[in-house]
């Protein structure tokens, strides 16, 4: 018989943080599937997590739209699948007690606070603590359950978020923490299909929000193990549009500082967040300069294929030939160019050929 210790940290024991979208201002428009009933979902499937295998965790963090914090810790309290008398468990009296008592806050501090209308949920913050909380467990000893993160999402994506919604999902990449997504919004979520497509998790978008528990059952109650045995949903395409750090809109192109990889809608003179300065370059200049590497790569190429060079001595014959172009020198320090610039051109040509 296994004994406790090594079943603790086999193979098949989860670690789930839950992120409950909890914004009134989604909710109270939602015709289609109520708060009520939606979270009746997210309780059922919780119980279900933990009756898969006893040692498994579960953590339930409520995103508002002003704040947000844990309102279930299965580890604090391993008693609380227990029925009182008889009536309801106080697993779920426990979690919409405290669930009831964050909106009361969460409704104050928007009180406070309205002059920002933010009709968008604070997921950035609630991926911020669930990424602490794993962290914290994963500091804790040298074995633990493998953690994965479920957001159960409705409220559509702040752009005023990307940042801190990004360096999340990077920070998760890092530590090998899958992010599952499940949205009940009208429209896709960006912030979602980008972060379980970068850690690996799964994004669903239920066409039946009424059989809510069967997606969330079939799809997300899977441990890490088992999913490589078992076929998965995949989303049939991922929204990578980001967001401007000038005026936080979503935009299909835009302009990319080479310093900090800041992203703006419009072309600046500075950048705003790193504080360095563009020089222009004229238009002489930039045709010049793509005649000249289209030609001089060319010629370097033809010659490269003929003698059978691989990638890197092509590379190394072109650093030893690029110096000896002294026209192409002064040309290029007319325009203030730099054969940094144009070696940078020629390689992504050779990427491209």
């Amino acid at each position: 018989m296994t004994s406790v210790p090594s079943k603790l940290y086999s193979d098949d024991v989860s670690l789930v943080v839950v992120l409950l979208d909890t914004n009134p201002f989604f909710w109270t428009a939602s015709s289609s599937l109520p708060f009520s009933q939606f979270l009746s979902h997210v309780m059922a499937f919780v119980n279900s997590i933990l009756l898969l295998n006893q040692l498994n965790q579960v953590v339930v963090i409520a995103s508002g739209y002003n704040t947000c914090d844990y309102i279930y810790d299965s580890s604090s309290d391993a008693s609380q699948l227990g029925p009182e008398n008889g009536k309801m468990p106080s697993l779920y009296s426990n979690l919409l007690q405290k669930l009831e008592d964050f909106m009361i806050k969460d409704e104050k501090l928007g009180k406070e606070q309205s002059q920002r209308a933010i009709k968008s949920s604070l997921l950035s913050g609630s991926m911020s603590m669930a990424l602490c909380y794993i962290q914290r467990v994963f500091r804790s000893g040298p074995f633990h359950p493998q953690p994965r993160i479920l957001c159960l999402q409705g409220s559509p994506d702040g752009p005023e978020q990307y940042v801190a919604v990004m360096n999340a999902i990077f920070s998760a990449q890092r530590s090998m923490v899958p992010i599952d997504s499940c949205y009940v919004g009208a429209h896709n979520s960006a912030f979602l299909q980008q972060a379980s497509y970068i850690t690996g998790g799964v994004y669903v978008k239920p066409q039946h929000l009424d059989g809510l528990f069967q997606y969330l059952t079939t799809v997300f109650a899977t441990d890490l193990h088992s999913r490589s045995f078992i076929q998965l949903p995949r989303p049939a395409g991922v929204d990578f549009r980001a967001s401007c750090f000038c005026h936080k809109t979503t935009i299909d192109m835009g302009y990319i500082c080479s310093v900090c990889l800041s992203i703006f809608c419009n072309h600046h003179k500075k950048c705003s967040t790193c504080g360095i300065g563009y020089t222009e370059v004229s238009t002489e200049g930039i045709s010049f300069l793509r005649t000249a590497c289209l030609f001089s790569f060319l010629r370097l190429f033809i010659f490269g294929c003929g003698f059978g060079y691989n990638t890197g001595q092509f590379l190394a014959k072109l650093n030893q030939i690029l110096p000896r172009h002294q026209i192409l020198r002064e040309r290029l320090q007319k325009h203030d160019l730099s054969f940094r610039s144009i070696c940078i051109v020629m390689m992504l040509h050779k990427i491209i050929i």
